[in-house]
């Protein structure tokens, strides 16, 4: 990736209010120890581990080679809020959070209250790029902020995005299948026999470790790319791009010992697979994938309800899936859910009405789309 307009970045945060808010290239910002106290400190108030010092400092690595900006909002010597940001080269690119178009994961900006969202907010309107943040929380203080701030220097468009499938995980949890009914009770018992009727049954959860991350990893890539996704073209093995960030991801993970894999086994061989994430007292389900020549004993199914019973065990406060609130999740595992929003800003510049104009056409021919469909 490269950066252009740095200059038109550092003015944006210079005016931007009494809170004294600085732009840092972020390969500068992750070396600095006085920082990086700092954002482990604020990462308190996160609600995504994609909020986290550890993930940025992963994907600069490997996407914006250094050229990312971050956006630090300052009150004396603490950090307050902040706000990685990056965009790819050109005249009309926008500006993003860091990691959203490599993982498609939520983030959000990390603050401690509404004078420092509104410091970032200020700083933000006056970028002459207009910013597309994909998937950030319903609750976000970064919108009010951004409605105070954008007023008379642009456009603010809020849209919904994919939410985000969750359990609130209790005792009952530890026995997943005593919180089901008795019609998906006998699926699951039904499909228990199917997969032991192909050999020997195991469902196992690992904390990879430097000796042995690879191995682990490759095989669960393995196994994914055994399902719909490579057909789809989702799945790590078919993107060389997405499968380094993610090994680079899941190795730095791994190295503190918040790394699980599980795999379903039958005789051995792994038909099904979990990449999970320990964080904040919960499970972040980041990758699923199963060997669709066992479909008819529902590999994934089984393994999930193995991981949903062993995250409950772990007296882990939550299952979080990630991802997006697909129907068979909300249909067979929960309904609970974090609302998310796709934010968009159009300032008052070329680039921005460049950029509403092509969202505009964008969302008109989707809305044409729908219509016709329905007909």
């Amino acid at each position: 990736m490269v950066l252009h307009g740095v200059s038109d970045f550092d003015a944006a945060c210079a005016q931007a209010g009494a809170l004294r808010v600085e732009p840092l290239c972020l390969a500068d910002a992750l070396g600095s120890t006085a920082l990086a106290r700092a954002w482990d400190r604020l990462e308190a108030r996160a609600d995504w581990p994609t909020q986290t010092r550890l993930f940025a400092a992963t994907l600069n690595d490997l996407i914006a080679a250094g050229a990312s900006r971050i956006m630090t909002v300052w009150a004396g010597g603490d950090l307050v809020a902040l706000l990685p940001l990056c965009r790819y080269k050109g005249y009309l690119a926008r500006w993003r959070m860091i990691g959203a178009r490599e993982t498609y994961e939520p983030g959000d900006m990390l603050c401690n209250g509404t004078a420092a969202a509104d410091a970032l907010a200020k700083a933000i309107a006056r970028l002459p790029h207009p910013l597309l943040l994909d998937r950030i929380s319903a609750g976000s203080p970064l919108i009010p902020a951004l409605v105070r701030a954008v007023r008379r220097r642009g456009r603010l468009v809020v849209r919904p995005a994919m939410a985000c499938p969750h359990i609130a995980l209790d005792e009952g949890w530890r026995d997943p299948e005593s919180c089901f009914n008795a019609g998906r009770r006998s699926d699951f018992r039904r499909a228990r026999r199917k997969a032991e009727g192909c050999g020997h049954l195991q469902c196992e959860t690992l904390a990879p470790d430097a000796g042995n991350f690879d191995a682990l990893f490759d095989e669960a890539v393995a196994v994914e790319a055994l399902g719909w996704k490579s057909e789809a073209g989702t799945a790590i093995a078919t993107d060389p791009r997405q499968a380094a960030i993610f090994r680079a991801f899941f190795r730095a993970v791994a190295q503190r010992g918040d790394l699980r894999i599980s795999f379903l086994r039958i005789d051995g061989r792994a038909i099904a697979m979990q990449m999970a994430v320990l964080w904040n007292g919960r499970y972040w389900l980041f990758k699923i994938g199963h060997d669709a020549a066992f479909n008819a004993c529902s590999p994934g199914g089984l393994l999930m309800l193995h991981a949903i019973g062993w995250a409950a065990q772990a007296r882990l406060h939550s299952f979080e899936f990630l991802g997006v609130a697909e129907p068979w999740i909300c249909k067979l595992w929960t309904q609970a859910q974090h609302d998310c929003v796709q934010l968009r800003t159009y300032p008052y510049t070329l680039r921005g009405a460049v950029a509403f104009a092509a969202d505009g056409a964008a969302w008109s021919r989707q809305r044409l789309r729908q219509r016709l469909w329905r007909r």
